[in-house]
């Protein structure tokens, strides 16, 4: 057994990957929805909402979340947080689990206007 908590003094982290398990998926948590827009090139982002809301922007299109909701964003999709409440917070899966150096290559930052934003 392995039980792992949220750092409250972190805004997200990740709990397990292939750097220290032999999970074929990686698990991570964030307590605040970060406005970053990228896509990923491979991997499928599965977010499951735990507490509060938040406003996602997955390919031109404007999601509200709140607790209990699931988001799928697949390889490809443009997507980012625009906005959460003070008491959010979302776990989120990667699959399929890449190493650090092979994750970081997957994400790829991109412009505003990809994800339908000024």
């Amino acid at each position: 057994m392995r039980r792992e908590r949220i750092d409250p003094r972190q805004q997200k982290g990740w709990w397990a990957g292939p750097w220290n398990s032999d999970l074929a998926v990686v698990v991570g948590w964030a307590t605040a929805g970060i406005d970053a827009p990228h896509r990923h090139q491979r991997m499928t982002e599965i977010y499951l909402i735990a507490n509060g809301t938040a406003t996602a922007r997955v390919d031109r299109q404007t999601s509200a979340l709140m607790p209990g909701d699931m988001l799928i964003i697949e390889p490809g999709d443009a997507h980012t947080f625009l906005g959460s409440s003070a008491e959010y917070r979302h776990f989120v899966i990667h699959t399929p689990a890449l190493p650090p150096a092979e994750a970081r290559a997957d994400y790829v930052s991109v412009p505003r206007a990809e994800p339908g934003l000024a």
